[in-house]
This record gives structure tokens, sequence and C-alpha cells, in this order.
């Protein structure tokens, strides 16, 4: 018994850093896009403004260029924001509760939120799929339409998994933890401002 206890134990561990693992990779990902596309857009911004106004001549391309970057930025800052804990919250009364309610509503508000964003993954593959149906391309790039969204479902989908693995955490550590590595809590500003 006592050996399948370690053998239990080990799974969960192995488990647990494997999710790590996975988070670590997903966010180098979230963060190489997030850098370009910030970086681009501004690029192509600051190239259009010079084209407009020193060369009298528009960009065409700058305003198609310019939604697909906001599209990756949107949909890799959404998982970025989940892994950060930077979520708008409303937590007037949650603040209230004892540590084991805190974690017992964390848990159900992960759960609900994850399930949310797969069920807009699932709604998102849809449209691209109607959007692929209609053969839309964009005119002055002649890119299709429905690749500019593919990122959608997939920030839907990794969002939802750090929701998902914030559950995970929930559980099987003691402290509460509003993401994968942010543990909740107040950092108290002002007393750290005057030392």
């Amino acid at each position: 018994m006592n050996n399948s206890e370690d053998n239990f134990q080990n799974s969960i561990k192995y488990f647990l850093s494997s999710l790590d693992y996975i988070d670590l990779v997903i966010s180098k990902f979230e963060k190489f896009m997030l850098g370009i596309g910030v970086i681009a857009m501004a690029l192509n911004t600051i190239a259009a403004v010079i084209s407009r106004f020193i060369f009298d001549d528009a960009i065409v391309s700058t305003d198609e260029l310019n939604m697909i970057f906001i599209v990756v930025i949107t949909f890799a800052g959404l998982s970025f924001a989940a892994r950060q804990g930077r979520h708008i919250r409303m937590s007037a009364i949650y603040d209230l509760l004892g540590k084991n309610l805190k974690k017992v509503v964390m848990v159900i508000i992960s759960f609900v939120t994850g399930s949310f964003m797969l069920f807009l993954a699932y709604f998102s593959v849809l449209y691209i799929n109607d959007v692929y149906s209609s053969g839309r391309i964009l005119p002055a790039l002649g890119i299709p339409v429905y690749v500019i969204y593919l990122w959608v479902p997939i920030g839907f989908i990794i969002t939802g998994f750090q929701y998902y693995s914030t559950i995970i955490k929930n559980i099987t550590q003691e402290d509460v933890y509003l993401s994968t590595s942010i543990k909740d809590g107040y950092k108290n500003e002002f007393n750290e401002a005057e030392a």
C-alpha cells in the first residue's frame, strides 16, 4: 500500500512538473508574439505616418497589417493576462472570505472562466469556418481573411488551459492562487515605497 501511495505521489509530481513545463513554453511563445506584434504595429504605423506626411503617399496595406497585429496582440495578451493574474476582478466580497472559502471560490471562478474560454474557442472555430467558406480576402494584402482569425481560438484555448491549470494549482497547493504563478494577496505598495 505504501509503494502505491509513493507511485501516486510521484505521478502527481510528474504531472504538475509537466504542466509547469508546458506553461513555461507557452509563456515564452506568448511573450514573443506580444513583443513582435507590438513592435511590428509600431513600425508599421510609423512607416505609414512618414509615407503620408513626408512623401505624400499612403501605404495601402497599413490598416490591414495593423488589424492583423491587433488580433494577435489581443488574443496572445488574453492568455498572458490570465497567467499573470491581471484580469479585472470584483473582489469586494471575495476579500472578506477566509482562506478555505477563497480557495473554493477561486476554483469555481477558474472553472467557469476556463469553460467559457473553451466555449468561445468552439464558436470562434465555427466563425472561422464561415469566413473560410465565404472566400473573402484582404484587398491590399491578398491574404484570406480566415487566416487572420486563426489566432482567436488558439488564444481562447490557451487561456482556458491557464484557468484549468489554476484549478489544479489551487487543489494541490496550500496557498490560494489567482493563476499558476501568482498567489492571492495585495502588496503593500505604500510601505514598500517608504522603506
